[in-house]
């Protein structure tokens, strides 16, 4: 399921980004903006999209931890302190 939401997020981001550049360049081509102005357009939305993606990372690696540590389930860190816990 999240794989699928996954395709389905990066597939809406490419049909966005397709219609954004194709909007873009009807305006080139009527005059109302410049290569320049795409161009720092574009890497504006690239940066833009680069930090949410990062925002959208951290958020999911700390949903993650608290599925994990509400679950139950024994982390490596847990594991490593059984170990050290048996050889004394």
């Amino acid at each position: 399921m999240i794989k699928d939401l996954l395709y389905l997020g990066v597939g809406g981001a490419l049909l966005a980004k397709e219609k954004v550049e194709e909007q873009l360049q009807k305006m080139v081509e009527k005059g109302k903006l410049s290569k320049e102005d795409v161009k720092k357009i574009i890497e504006e939305a690239k940066k833009k999209g680069e930090e949410e993606e990062k925002k959208a990372k951290d958020e999911l690696k700390k949903l993650l931890k608290e599925v994990i540590r509400e679950s139950g389930v024994a982390t490596k860190k847990d594991i490593e302190e059984l170990k050290s816990l048996l050889k004394s």
